[in-house]
């Protein structure tokens, strides 16, 4: 029965090194873009909606300013935290495993374990809402973070929120006169 659980347990830490070995991997397509005009970077945070506002956004500023390059993804949290929400996945589908297999831990059961395994519907589901619940909590960043030619220009994390639309098109007027300011025509 250990033996069971050593396997398990493996097999949960090599598919954790697989996932994160695919993170690194990953190539944004906009580093292989070949435009040269401005461009507009947002860094959101989707677990907390912000795709949507993101989303907005864009066709606000395209309206205005149809020459610029809007890009947008989610803002990773740390690897510390992406790791422990990814150790909890795997806890909670193992102790899943185990509640509906009805594991014999070959002790004397505790109460608690006793009680999950007697009610396996209902504890499985309580387990997977709480886990998931504290996975969301180490994911959600709230961060919705703007870059203009990677320069960042706004950031929700330092002001605690999200800029107005007339807001981001004073900074970007700034930025673009900044950049055609070094241009004389004569």
């Amino acid at each position: 029965m250990l033996r069971r659980m050593k396997l398990i347990l493996c097999f949960c830490v090599i598919l954790c090194a697989l996932d994160n070995k695919a993170d690194d991997n990953q190539v944004s397509l906009t580093k292989l873009s070949t435009k040269t005009g401005p461009t507009l970077k947002f860094f959101y945070c989707y677990s907390c909606g912000y795709r949507k506002v993101f989303e907005e956004y864009v066709n606000i500023l395209q309206q205005k300013y149809p020459e610029l390059q809007i890009d947008g993804e989610n803002y990773m949290p740390s690897h510390n935290k992406m790791f422990i929400a990814k150790l909890l996945s795997f806890a909670k589908i193992l102790l899943i495993i185990l509640i509906v297999s009805g594991l014999d831990l070959g002790q004397p059961p505790t109460s608690l374990w006793q009680w999950c395994l007697d009610n396996r519907f209902y504890s499985c589901i309580m387990i997977f809402f709480i886990f998931n619940a504290i996975e969301g909590h180490f994911i959600s960043s709230g961060a919705f973070e703007i870059h203009f030619n990677d320069v960042p220009v706004w950031s929700k994390l330092e002001t605690g929120r999200i800029p107005q639309p007339l807001e981001l098109f004073q900074i970007i007027d700034n930025h673009l006169n900044m950049r055609y300011a070094d241009i004389d025509i004569e």
